[in-house]
Order: structure tokens, then sequence, then C-alpha cells
């Protein structure tokens, strides 16, 4: 598959996706965007390779980064944002502060869970349903984090965002106890 093949086929799924997370019809979508109705339909059926300034024009209807439509990674993807680069937002002389952790581009229910796992422990989760997004931060130990298969280990300090459509668990391998704050991103039903 050519660059540009590749370019259009992840376009196509990814305004699709995005088109859907937001519970945007083509009519709002096209209306929102100022891009017809019969462009998006092809787009998303990657039938045509959009002009640059029509890609701009969806991604800013849509509320997401040119890159998140771009985006041509398949499969399960983790990011982990270390300590160092969390984004200290806010701070006082006196050292009250807020940091944002992690983030990520989704709307519906949102749920907030404390973990704690032992040593040894583990808990996994089957895939939620597609669009689902988790974004955690170790507070102490170091996370075993598995998705579809594949390890990342997340030490205290480390953040995580991943879409949990595949199956996934969540490990303490070491001696320490494992603290975490989770957050869980679901799509609207439809």
């Amino acid at each position: 598959m050519s660059d540009l093949d590749q370019l259009t086929q992840s376009l196509a799924r990814n305004l699709k996706r995005w088109r859907n997370e937001r519970g945007f019809t083509l009519d709002a979508l096209a209306a929102r965007a100022g891009v017809s109705r019969g462009m998006i339909i092809q787009i998303e059926q990657a039938r045509t390779n959009p002009s640059v300034g029509t890609t701009v024009k969806l991604a800013d209807a849509l509320g997401v980064s040119i890159t998140t439509l771009l985006d041509h990674e398949q499969g399960p993807q983790v990011k982990l944002v270390p300590a160092d680069q969390a984004v200290r937002m806010w701070s006082t002389p006196a050292g009250s502060h807020t940091t944002l952790l992690a983030g990520t581009e989704a709307r519906g229910p949102l749920e907030l869970w404390s973990w704690r796992l032992m040593p040894g422990e583990a808990s996994a989760s089957d895939p939620h349903p597609e669009g689902t997004m988790e974004l955690l931060h170790v507070t102490a130990g170091v996370l075993t984090l598995e998705i579809d298969g594949e390890e990342h280990q997340v030490p205290a300090g480390t953040s995580a965002v991943f879409e949990a459509n595949s199956p996934h668990a969540y490990r303490n391998k070491g001696a320490e106890t494992v603290e975490m704050t989770m957050a869980v991103s679901i799509p609207p039903a439809r």
C-alpha cells in the first residue's frame, strides 16, 4: 500500500470514528465544517483524498487535531507520559499547584477510579466498546500494563493513555504496592 493509500484509508477510518464519537450525522458535520455531505461520504469511503483545507475544516469541526484525524497507527496504542512531561498549569509560592497528567479527546460517560494492587496480584479486563479511553496515573510502585498481550512498565509518576477496546490487564509484578488513579471515558450509547 502506498503512503497516499495509507493516508486515505486512515483518514476514512478516523473521520468516521470521530464523527460517531461526537454523535454527528453526516448533515451535522457537513454544516459544522462547511464541507458538502457528498465529500464527507467520499472521504469516509476512502474514494477521495481531500485538500489540506478540507481536512483542516473537518478536524476543526470535530474538535480534534489534524494529527489525530490523519493518525495511521492501527491496533492498541498506549501513550506513556513520564512525570517530566506532565504540564504544570498553575502554582503558588506556598506550594499549591495543578498538573495536567494526561488527556484524550473523547465524549460520553466518564468514571474516576482509585486502585491499589498488592504485590503479585492482577486484574484483567475484557475489551470495552470501541472508543473507550482509559487514562491512568501511577502514584506508587510499578504497574505492568498489558494491552492485547503487550506489556508496558508504568512506574510511579508516569501516566498512560490507551483505547481499551482490546483485552487488557493491570499487574503488580513488583514487591511494592501499586497505587494509581484511573479515569475511564466511555462513548455515548447509540
